[in-house]
């Protein structure tokens, strides 16, 4: 026997920006059957596929420790680095970098409410790394 995620959630001050904010990141849309609205205590966002589903909801309470839970992502097309500072003009901010000088590593960021997430290397890159280290 198995569960299925149906959704992540996140709390929020502010549900709405929140998921304005992860579906520029994401690439994933609201339910255009149940749009969000900036008054709404939940605001749902779903990727492409319709396979994964962010949840995004209004508490009293504001963040106070590091998260417990956290997402890794990587860009899909470019590179860590580019997707790094396509965050960065999102409204992300780095809260520590973890490159190494070979290329490897990741960048811890925060979203605009402090939630940490950690942005890895393409596949791309991993795979350009793996084929540079074991040439045919």
């Amino acid at each position: 026997m198995a569960v299925r995620i149906n959704h992540i959630t996140f709390d929020s001050a502010n549900a709405y920006e929140q998921s304005l904010f992860w579906a520029q990141v994401t690439g994933f849309s609201e339910d255009p059957d149940d749009p969000n609205g900036p008054d709404d205590e939940e605001n749902l966002i779903i990727s492409p596929d319709g396979l994964t589903r962010l949840l995004f909801i209004n508490v009293p309470e504001g963040k106070s420790v590091k998260n417990r839970v956290h997402l890794d992502v990587a860009p899909t097309d470019g590179t860590r680095d580019d997707e790094v500072e396509r965050l960065l003009a999102l409204g992300a901010t780095v809260f520590a970098d973890h490159r190494l000088p070979d290329g490897r590593g990741w960048v811890v960021m925060q979203d605009p409410e402090g939630n940490e997430f950690c942005v890895e290397r393409s596949q791309a890159e991993r795979d350009a790394a793996e084929l540079a280290a074991h040439p045919s």
